[in-house]
């Protein structure tokens, strides 16, 4: 039987098993990929903007963990399908669940789903291998993001709209998420 370390969630909040306390930091998460959504520019030749949403989900399924992360995901979806202005620059709707962006919403939720686990197993907990949760996240975000892009105008158009443009932008947001956890673990012990 293995064992799981716990999460910085769990960690903070020992009593986990509190649905009120759950809750509001599962719709805390969604909280914050909303205002990160906010950060917001748009690329000319592209469908896809630069956001800060990848970063938050990021930290949202590190410090929640692979379940919670993901109910935070998708409750973030489901606020702006139904109108909250949640979404990249404000927008809402049914139309980002079908537009070029949709592989990336629902990359969000399988991405925040896998760094839970990995972090559920202690990956983000320092510097040798707290990139790594981190940099599985990020290929899944665009491995949906791309795939579901791809369906809407080739692959080869997925891969220089909706990929190229943003890997040095999200190797940043990686590197400052992995060297976020540690830090925050290093505060809490």
């Amino acid at each position: 039987m293995t064992t799981f370390a716990p999460t910085l969630y769990a960690r903070s909040f020992p009593r986990s098993n509190a649905r009120l306390r759950d809750f509001i930091l599962i719709f805390g998460g969604a909280i914050l990929v909303a205002l990160f959504a906010q950060i917001k520019i748009l690329l000319p030749f592209s469908p896809v903007p630069i956001t800060g949403q990848t970063f938050a989900t990021l930290l949202i399924g590190a410090t929640l963990g692979s379940k919670r992360g993901a109910l935070s995901m998708m409750l973030y979806i489901a606020l702006g399908t139904f109108g909250l202005p949640v979404f990249a620059g404000g927008a809402s709707g049914m139309a980002y669940l079908t537009g070029a962006t949709m592989g990336y919403l629902v990359g969000f939720v399988v991405s925040a789903y896998i760094i839970g686990k990995m972090a559920e197993r202690g990956f983000e907990r320092n510097l040798r291998t707290s990139l790594l949760p981190f940099l599985v996240g990020t290929f899944v975000i665009y491995l949906f993001g791309a795939g579901w892009l791809a369906t809407l105008v080739g692959m080869e158009k997925a891969l220089a709209l909706g990929v190229s443009p943003f890997l040095v932008g999200d190797l940043i947001k990686l590197m400052l998420a992995a060297l976020a956890l540690p830090t925050a673990w290093k505060i809490l012990r």
